[in-house]
């Protein structure tokens, strides 16, 4: 049994079925999706219903996935003149901002889907988890000779992008969803530095833009942080993944 992380799908089909390949995703095994699965490439709707397929994938929201259920109730009912122009103006500025955001490829898609299915998906996303904490037992010896031992045990926590207005003593059920789902990490403040083995991995931010990042484009580690997203759906950028009892990274 092993378990895995990636984040940032947006949409990229063929490199997250090139991923599952690479890990070698057996039944047993567990894959964490930290979120934005959704919008800019081309196939995010397909790649949602594979995740759908397969009961050993647990997905936990992202920004995407929050503008897209801010929306996706009016897409999954019949556009008559009536439904038009009973749209509230909240509505309206919420599809401007996930159009901004890139939707356009999530709406295609998804407006193609039978009625039965827009809801399976549309209640899918809106199952998805806030975070997780996830506990493993280090199987091999550290990533780079840093961090915990063969035998020692790591805990992770889990969330899409960090977690903003951070404190030490701030419980994680008192974060706002706007600030574990929206706010940047600071990758210059350790998160809790107390705890032994103990480590937040996100996404959201690519790797690139991370000034401080000696390898843009690659899992970036720093203060207890490990950042994941490598721009999957840019030119040039990667699917990333982890692996969380041997720390061993994965590119596609």
């Amino acid at each position: 049994m092993a378990t895995y992380v990636i984040s940032d799908i947006h949409g990229m089909y063929d490199k997250f079925i090139k991923m599952l390949e690479k890990i070698g995703l057996k039944d047993e095994d567990t894959l964490y999706v930290l979120g934005d699965v959704l919008d800019r490439g081309p196939s995010p709707i397909t790649v949602l219903q594979k995740m759908m397929e397969m009961p050993n994938v647990i997905p936990i929201v992202g920004n995407h996935e929050l503008m897209a259920a801010e929306c996706m109730d009016f897409l999954c009912t019949e556009i008559t003149e009536e439904s038009i122009k009973n749209v509230s103006m909240e509505m309206i500025n919420n599809f401007i901002t996930w159009d901004y955001n890139g939707s356009a490829t999530t709406i295609a898609e998804f407006m193609k889907l039978d009625s039965e299915m827009k809801k399976e998906v549309f209640e899918y996303i809106k199952d998805f988890s806030i975070y997780e904490e996830v506990e493993v037992v280090r199987t091999k010896a550290p990533h780079k000779n840093k961090g915990p031992k063969k035998g020692e045990k790591v805990t992770y926590l889990l969330v899409h992008a960090g977690l903003g207005n951070y404190s030490p003593n701030k419980e994680i059920d008192d974060y706002s969803l706007n600030e574990i789902i929206w706010d940047r990490a600071d990758y210059e403040n350790p998160y809790y530095p107390d705890r032994k083995n103990f480590y937040v991995i996100n996404g959201h931010t690519p790797t690139q833009l991370i000034e401080e990042n000696p390898k843009p484009g690659y899992i970036y580690r720093n203060n207890n942080h490990i950042a994941i997203d490598c721009g999957a759906c840019f030119k040039g950028g990667k699917l990333a993944a982890i692996c969380l009892e041997t720390d061993k990274e994965y590119y596609v």
